[in-house]
């Protein structure tokens, strides 16, 4: 089955405008907005809960398996931290969200983050671990990194991505 709508992963670090970002695509394109964090909650597609890192540990064949339907039809944007275990025929686009560390921190620290939790996700912005991620389970030519730092680059970015989408044309 060909698609008539694309299927977009917005990916990064926790803190960096994946909820926002996509929640105002979804808006302004009518494409469907799946944030997996909310899905596993409402789902039950977990295996209980990490109390070191403060989240749930998401069962990825179960969230694959919820999925499956939804994203062969196409027009999803899927907003999730992790990338690497979602199969790479799933998606047309795959962006990776990037945020100044000291943005980043402000955001966290907002957000009330324990130190662990804190450095962790700071260390893992430090380290583009989101983007090479990506970049090792993507094709290169759809890996498309955006700065999300401040209100003008999510809007610059919601511009760049609604275009891509109107150009967007399914693969025969």
């Amino acid at each position: 089955m060909v698609r008539k709508r694309p299927n977009i992963l917005v990916t990064g670090t926790p803190g960096t405008g994946k909820t926002t970002t996509s929640s105002a695509l979804a808006e302004a394109t009518q494409l469907h907005h799946i944030n997996v964090g909310d899905l596993v909650k409402a789902k039950n597609l977990h295996d209980g809960w990490d109390d070191e890192l403060d989240c749930y540990i998401i069962n990825e064949d179960l969230v694959c398996d919820e999925l499956e339907d939804t994203m062969e039809e196409g027009g999803n944007i899927v907003d999730y931290h992790g990338c690497d275990f979602f199969p790479e025929r799933w998606f047309d686009l795959v962006v990776v969200l990037q945020t100044d560390n000291t943005v980043l921190y402000d955001r966290l620290t907002r957000r009330g983050y324990s130190e662990s939790k804190l450095s962790n996700n700071i260390e893992c912005e430090i380290f583009q671990t989101l983007l090479e991620e990506a970049k090792e389970s993507y094709p290169q030519d759809i890996v498309l990194p955006l700065k999300s730092d401040s209100i003008q680059d999510i809007s610059t970015n919601l511009s760049t991505l609604t275009e891509w989408i109107r150009r967007w044309q399914p693969s025969t």
